[in-house]
């Protein structure tokens, strides 16, 4: 879901989308259009877009001026038929192959359980979180050494020698100007 009322920035009386927004829209739509088909965010617009085709095919039946759009209207409809029986076939595919896993549980040792539970979740779960937390740190650290760099790059001694250095100039034109920079 986008909040479109926060993702825009000023440009005199208009608003403009930003870099990161256009990022996030494009970013929402390919997330939605990996999870269409007919159960997904856009079964909806394909059976909407199919019933359009079929009704123009309809329309445009005889017609010779579009016989190129009827053949890839028929295109089209080929494809989306095709699609939606390799989806179909997935899915089978993988129920069939949750069957065969769930067959092959008993037969397990306790060994492999532990393998499969302990080793192979647990310790990867644990690994990945491990790894997280040390770039976290990393990162923090890195971070607090660069503005600790940055503030100290110039010694004391040389940042209280400047300041004098500019204060005698400043006197120096304040005295130019007629001010006593004394008393």
């Amino acid at each position: 879901m986008i909040d479109a009322s926060k993702g825009f920035s000023r440009d005199g009386n208009k608003n403009r989308l930003r870099e990161r927004d256009l990022h996030q829209i494009v970013d929402v739509f390919t997330h939605a259009e990996e999870h269409g088909g007919e159960e997904g965010y856009l079964g909806s617009l394909d059976k909407v877009a199919r019933a359009e085709v079929n009704a123009r095919l309809k329309e445009i039946r005889g017609d010779r001026e579009a016989k190129e759009e009827a053949v890839v209207l028929q295109q089209w409809l080929k494809l989306s038929s095709d699609e939606t029986d390799l989806k179909r076939a997935i899915k089978e595919a993988e129920a069939a192959l949750d069957r065969l896993a769930y067959d092959q549980y008993p037969r397990l040792t306790e060994a492999e359980i532990q393998t499969l539970v302990v080793d192979d979740k647990w310790l990867t779960s644990i690994a990945v979180a491990v790894q997280g937390e040390l770039d976290h740190v990393a990162q923090t650290l890195t971070g607090r050494i660069r503005t600790l760099a940055y503030r100290y790059a110039v010694p004391l001694p040389q940042i209280v020698d400047e300041i004098e250095a500019l204060s005698a100039k400043v006197d120096a034109h304040l005295q130019k100007m007629g001010f006593s920079t004394h008393g």
